[in-house]
């Protein structure tokens, strides 16, 4: 078969998927309220991401090529960053942002074993495991409870001169963190400032991208979030050019070498270099620099991918209207509901958000938070169960207070029965973090919600708790 034929019959097949999955995707079901599942997230799609992966299917290039390399430049572009890592998952964006900032390279500034990271306790606990498993204490910083981020006047409280190294925050269920103050902190004491932007890609801070303030920052392309490449995440670097060749060295299995898969000798000197005690000239691709896992995705991924960034603007607006239509449906229910306020606003109203002067936010949000007041008659509890009963999808807000999760305890008996040192600190009672893992519940924003059912949920809550 010529060349000319080949491409006839891929172009076929590409034209049969998109013509199935149009069919498929475009028959219309109905919603039926009370039957069907409003869940709180999920992948939005049609054909073209369909016919990206079976496309790069059919080159059969199954680890990070040209799909990867391109997504990665879109991806930079979008956050308005210098360079763009791919790797399997946000957990795994985590792991390789953090351990970045513990390689030699950065001489004085390296974070060592012993060392100690300010962060808070409510979140989820890949933003916190990184920094135990190299060996740094993390010390959990209390959150504003409508908010859900970090209460920025114990910063100074969580420092301790010599020890604190860096801040690792998550911007919360997407509303950006006080970055005003948090970036001048970090300033003022040349602290490292990791963003976990992995639920928030399309947040604004004064009109410019979360995700592009810190030092490093991730992101997370699971499903419920805002692109999905099935698994996925990202590791971004702002500025420094140097922090990119640590994190591309600890997701490539600590090596030395920085050619991309498939080619070889880029540096010009692949048989030329002495390092550590190997004998001059051994082959750069097998020298290791770090130690170093293998956390690549798949180039198909990269391909559906770099089509869900064609939409993701219209994805960022459409969470936002969402979360709008939601508030304002709700609006009344204050009496027995505390309602998630944007960072840096005083108060909400339908009329439009009131903003404290020091900075205005524009969240991208991930989901629609409420915490159901501890005077209200109905409790978290119940209303969970509502919106189970009609096939509702609701989340209480991750880990809640993570010091209060087994593996947090444990690690606390641990060291206690051992005569170690605590393996974390507490900076007050937690009594924010507390409040929404006892309050906290969420329901989704996500662009596949309709306002047919996103009045069916905020109906469901109205009848719920009145």
């Amino acid at each position: 078969m010529s060349t000319t034929d080949l491409e006839k019959l891929r172009q076929e097949i590409l034209e049969k998927t998109k013509q199935y999955i149009d069919l498929r995707e475009n028959t219309p079901d109905g919603f039926k309220e009370g039957v069907d599942t409003v869940p709180y997230a999920g992948r939005v799609y049609d054909s073209n991401e369909v016919v990206a992966g079976v496309g790069s299917m059919l080159d059969f290039w199954l680890t990070l090529g040209k799909e990867g390399s391109a997504f990665e430049k879109e991806l930079a572009k979008f956050l308005d960053v210098r360079s763009t890592l791919l790797v399997n998952s946000g957990s795994s964006a985590n792991l390789v942002a953090f351990s970045a900032l513990t390689s030699h390279r950065l001489e004085e500034r390296r974070i060592k074993a012993g060392d100690e990271v300010i962060t808070v306790a409510a979140g989820f606990p890949t933003t916190v495991a990184p920094i135990i498993q190299n060996g740094v204490i993390p010390v959990f910083c209390d959150v504003d409870p409508l908010t859900a981020n970090i209460k920025v006047e114990q910063l100074e409280d969580a420092y301790v001169e010599g020890k604190t190294k860096a801040v690792m925050l998550a911007h919360a269920l997407g509303n950006p963190f006080n970055l005003s103050e948090v970036q001048r902190f970090c300033q003022d004491k040349n602290l490292w400032l990791i963003e976990d932007n992995c639920d928030a890609l399309g947040s604004l801070y004064n009109g410019k991208p979360t995700g592009s303030f810190g030092d490093i920052s991730t992101q997370s392309f699971y499903p419920p979030h805002h692109i999905t490449m099935g698994e996925g995440g990202s590791v971004n670097i702002p500025k420094q050019a140097l922090l990119k060749l640590v994190a591309e060295s600890i997701r490539d299995w600590g090596r030395d070498c920085w050619c991309p898969s498939g080619k070889d000798n880029t540096c010009n000197k692949r048989y030329d270099q002495q390092l550590g005690e190997l004998p001059e000239g051994y082959d750069h691709k097998y020298i290791y620099s770090h130690l170093g896992y293998n956390l690549k995705p798949l180039d198909v991924q990269a391909a559906i991918g770099r089509e869900q960034l064609k939409k993701f603007p219209d994805f960022v607006q459409a969470r936002i209207n969402n979360w709008d239509f939601l508030r304002n449906q709700l609006s009344g229910q204050e009496d027995r509901i505390d309602f998630m306020l944007p960072t840096h606003a005083k108060s909400w109203s339908s009329d439009g958000i009131t903003w404290d002067g020091v900075a205005e936010t524009k969240p991208s949000w991930f989901a629609f938070m409420m915490l159901v007041k501890e005077n209200s008659k109905f409790s978290r509890r119940e209303l969970a169960k509502v919106l189970d009963k009609h096939h509702i999808g609701n989340r209480m807000f991750f880990g809640g207070n993570m010091v209060r999760q087994p593996v947090f305890v444990t690690l606390k008996e641990l060291a206690k029965k051992d005569g170690k040192p605590m393996p974390f600190r507490v900076i007050g009672d937690l009594e924010g973090a507390d409040r929404i893992m006892n309050e906290s519940i969420f329901v989704g924003t996500y662009p596949g919600l309709t306002e047919e059912k996103l009045k069916y949920i905020s109906t469901t809550i109205i009848n719920a708790i009145t």
